[in-house]
């Protein structure tokens, strides 16, 4: 008896352990993403030339998206997780569930407008990109970001359109241990903890049709962008170093070969880093969940709860790398972070512009001035400068000083 009860007191006490665990990790995640969003907003907020720049727009309604997921999604699936039940009824799962889906979506949806203002930055000409990213069509794609969702997350599922078709599944196809209750009924309740939770299942034209819309069209555009970045990158760095071996100067200033050499290299480099680094983390984030979304229908609903709760935050973790991938690897947002953080310690402030020298390389694509210029010396800027003639800068692919 002794022993029994000695078992049973390690059991409780190894639970305890890891819902300790548990819940210091989601915590973690949680702050992250809540300071790192609020971060990006004040920086923009306060730092007159981050404004200036239109896909700082996108960053800042990405932000709080994201910062939404962490504050009214994320912290009642944390607490039902930690304490293994659902307590805030039937109504608000509704609520929460379509929170989720809305808010997420629209986090990815500015991700892909982010990959296609920078395409539209880097590889049209100057006056194509000043055409295309108006303040009007900014406007209509940050309010797209916003309402499209609406179609696939509250629309849905406070009409019960995703339930239909999955309320008798298993009554009528293969009634399991001679119970009654249908697929729904057994995730919802533990029969052996006498817990409920909050559960979002969907049937198959609502998996396919949301899956499509949140992930696989958003991604599949983010690849095409960012590939053609990349190439673009490729193609001006070949150029500048065809004008250097041909001794053309650079800007009325000539530069050794082996200073432009390093450039092109340290350029091609730090765009194929930054590239990768937000395709993998977008990729790893989200993938999991939106196969696993797709195929669970067709496996007559057979993924373990837990799959799908490890997969769900992994997508949630996405919110909290954001900021961190599409700012603070921008050394402009760096130095505005540093200024908030130290109150407005002057070692940070931006320098004057007058008088500086920047070492540059340019050369003509498709009739226009393009500038190939250093992230580290030229801060990193996202969008087309204004230098006579009009040029897009090379760097705007990677954001990344490091």
């Amino acid at each position: 008896m002794d022993e029994l009860d000695a078992n049973v007191s390690s059991k409780a006490g190894f639970r305890s352990v890891e819902k300790v665990v548990l819940l210091t990790f989601l915590s973690a995640v949680i702050l992250m993403a809540i300071l790192g969003n609020l971060l990006v907003m004040v920086a923009v907020c306060r730092d007159r030339q981050l404004r200036k720049i239109k896909t700082n727009y996108f960053i800042v309604s990405l932000a709080f998206a994201d910062l939404l997921v962490s504050v009214l999604v994320m912290p009642f699936g944390a607490i039902e997780l930690v304490q293994d039940i659902w307590i805030y009824g039937e109504m608000f799962c509704l609520v929460r569930t379509s929170l989720d889906v809305l808010l997420t979506t629209a986090s990815i949806f500015h991700l892909c407008c982010i990959s296609l203002d920078r395409y539209y930055a880097i590889c049209c000409q100057p006056l194509v990109y000043r055409n295309k990213m108006t303040p009007l069509r900014i406007a209509l794609m940050l309010g797209g970001c916003w309402v499209i969702p609406m179609f696939i997350s509250f629309l849905p599922i406070m009409q019960g359109w995703n339930n239909i078709g999955i309320i008798d599944l298993e009554r009528i196809s293969k009634p399991r241990l001679g119970q009654d209750l249908h697929v729904i009924e057994k995730r919802k309740f533990n029969q052996n903890s006498n817990s409920t939770y909050c559960i979002f299942m969907v049937n198959k034209p609502y998996a396919i049709t949301c899956s499509v819309v949140a992930f696989y069209i958003p991604f599949l555009l983010m690849v095409l962008a960012y590939y053609r970045i990349y190439v673009t990158a490729k193609e001006h760095a070949h150029q500048i170093q065809m004008l250097q071996r041909a001794g053309a100067p650079t800007e009325g200033r000539f530069q050794p070969t082996d200073q432009h050499s390093t450039h092109r290299m340290r350029t091609e480099t730090k765009a194929a880093k930054t590239l990768c680094i937000i395709m993998g983390c977008f990729c790893l984030c989200w993938a999991p969940f939106f196969v696993t979304n797709i195929v669970d229908p067709f496996v007559d609903y057979t993924v373990p709860g837990q799959v799908w709760t490890a997969f769900l935050w992994l997508g949630y973790i996405n919110s909290g790398l954001n900021p961190f991938l599409y700012a603070f690897l921008n050394k402009s947002f760096r130095r505005a972070f540093l200024i908030i953080l130290c109150c407005d310690d002057e070692r940070y402030r931006r320098p004057s512009i007058l008088g500086q020298t920047v070492p540059c390389s340019t050369t003509t694509i498709n009739g226009s001035t393009h500038v190939l210029r250093d992230a580290v010396e030229c801060g990193g800027q996202w969008e087309s400068q204004s230098h006579p003639p009009a040029s897009s800068p090379l760097v705007a692919a990677q954001p990344s000083d490091t």
